[in-house]
């Protein structure tokens, strides 16, 4: 079997959720540094550094997810491109 040609939109929506999971594990991860900053620097904590571990949730799963989708249908796009010229990719399934 030869992959002769992929999807463009449907690499873009698989890789788009594939990088909004790890942008939101990513944003979890800053959002619990920040929470030990914050707690470090006791009561006079910037409101900065909090919105901050807040915003780490939000954003950057979302700037992932468009990072993700764009990259995947340039990617898939640059495939399909190569992929006439070059032949494609032999998978053996069983």
């Amino acid at each position: 079997m030869i992959v002769k040609r992929v999807g463009v939109l449907s690499v873009g929506r698989v890789l788009g959720c594939l990088y909004a999971l790890l942008g939101l594990i990513i944003g979890g991860l800053f959002s619990l540094l920040a929470l030990a900053g914050v707690t470090a620097e006791g009561r006079d904590a910037e409101p900065a550094a909090q919105l901050f571990g807040v915003g780490a949730i939000v954003i950057l799963p979302v700037l992932y997810l468009v990072i993700g989708y764009i990259g995947g249908i340039i990617a898939a796009w640059l495939y399909n491109v190569v992929a006439s010229v070059a032949g494609g990719i032999e998978i053996e399934l069983k």
